[in-house]
């Protein structure tokens, strides 16, 4: 099970606003925010307030949780000015490269050069 909040963990501050982000979205289940490294024009991170550390630990539960991370994303993109699709992405363990041990949804959006088509 869970705690509801890890100390040393990165994005729980974040949540609890003891690091600055450049937040798109909050309410008490979840936060968003701009990514430090983006991969696109658009690229942010949907995170639970609730210090789960990875999909893999996901349970019926967070059911509820997890429907509300994938209706705000869409909701984002169009917030965002992305109407041209959008990528959603959660690495899961060290194996799925996933570099910050809490539970994020990479929402990723906007033209990139590089992109065929």
């Amino acid at each position: 099970m869970s705690a509801s909040s890890d100390p040393n963990c990165i994005f729980c501050k974040i949540a609890a606003g003891q690091i600055p982000a450049r937040k798109v979205f909050e309410d008490e289940h979840l936060i968003a925010f701009h990514d430090i490294n983006p991969w696109a024009p658009v690229h942010v991170l949907i995170v639970p307030r609730q210090h789960i550390v990875s999909l893999a630990e996901v349970g019926e539960e967070h059911a509820e949780l997890m429907g509300r991370m994938m209706v705000l994303a869409p909701r984002l993109m169009r917030e965002l000015g992305v109407s041209n699709g959008f990528r959603t992405l959660i690495n899961t363990g060290k194996d799925g490269l996933q570099e910050v041990m809490h539970l994020h949804m990479h929402v990723i959006g906007g033209p990139r050069p590089w992109a065929k088509g």
